[in-house]
């Protein structure tokens, strides 16, 4: 088996890994609008919900000394891809402020039923390579 580095933290750290790194590749777990707390962040607002996500997953990125530039591959999964799209401007906006400029990532979105709690609307799984 591949030499593993394991980061976790917060709320749920002992349930699930944030990230782990095998090599020169990182997989993130899903990261959702959730503080430090395991409170969700602006409920009813999926812009503000990608924002948090986004944070969220910066700050998995750091403990491995990686950051936003390093991901290559992202998954969106959205409870209403319908209002995502009806707020592209605003879920752009704050995916090009996450990574600086024009993301350059291969993306996938999808819509799925219902998330972890659900007042959850969107949950972002990205690969890095550092």
């Amino acid at each position: 088996m591949a030499n593993r580095e394991v980061v976790r933290f917060g709320p749920f750290g002992g349930f699930i890994a944030n990230g782990v790194k095998t090599g020169d590749v990182i997989h993130l777990s899903g990261q959702v609008s959730m503080d430090g707390q395991g409170q969700v962040v602006g409920a009813g607002d999926v812009v503000a919900q990608f924002r948090q996500a986004y944070a969220n997953i910066a700050e998995v990125l750091e403990k491995f000394g990686a950051s936003m530039a390093d991901i290559v591959d992202e998954t969106v999964f959205v409870t209403d891809v319908a209002e995502v799209m009806a707020n592209l401007g605003g879920y752009g906006k704050v995916r090009a402020e996450a990574y600086g400029g024009e993301p350059q990532v291969t993306q996938t979105m999808v819509q799925v039923a219902a998330l972890a709690d659900p007042a959850l609307l969107c949950e972002i799984k990205c690969v890095a390579h550092m």
